[in-house]
C-alpha cells in the first residue's frame, strides 16, 4: 500500500495522448494522461471507460452531441458508444479502465498503444 501524489506523477511526463499507469485495483487500471487537440473516433466493444478531469477541461464528442467535462467532473462512456475526446487546451485526465483495453478501442492506428508505461 502506498499513496499516490497526482501532481508528482503528472510532473514526470509532458506528452499528449500517452496514458501512464499509476495504480491497479480489481482488474481496473488507474491511468493519467494529458489531452491536447482531438483524439480518434472509436468505441470499446466490451468495456466502459471513466474519464475524471484533474485539471482543465475537454469535450467528449459523440456523434449526436458534445458534453463539456470540466475540472473536478467525470464522465462514464458505456461500452459500444462511439466517442472522441477533444481538448482545446491541455487537460489532465485520470482514467479508470479494465486492464488490457486498447486506448483506441476498435481502431488501430499510429495512436494505438499496446503497452503502457507504469510511473
Amino acid at each position: 500500500m502506498k499513496k499516490i501524489n497526482l501532481a508528482e506523477k503528472l510532473s514526470l511526463f509532458f506528452d499528449h495522448w500517452n496514458p501512464k499507469i499509476v495504480g491497479e485495483l480489481n482488474g481496473q487500471l488507474v491511468k493519467l494522461v494529458k489531452f491536447n487537440g482531438p483524439f480518434v473516433w472509436h468505441h470499446h466493444e466490451n468495456e466502459d471507460e471513466m474519464f475524471y478531469v484533474v485539471k482543465g477541461s475537454f469535450d467528449m464528442e459523440f456523434r449526436d452531441k458534445t458534453i463539456v467535462i470540466n475540472e473536478g467532473e467525470f464522465i462514464i462512456v458505456p461500452k459500444g458508444v462511439e466517442h472522441r475526446p477533444n481538448a482545446k487546451e491541455e487537460a489532465t485526465v485520470m482514467l479508470f479502465e479494465p486492464a488490457g483495453i486498447l486506448n483506441t478501442g476498435n481502431v488501430e492506428n499510429e495512436r494505438t498503444l499496446k503497452e503502457l508505461e507504469r510511473i
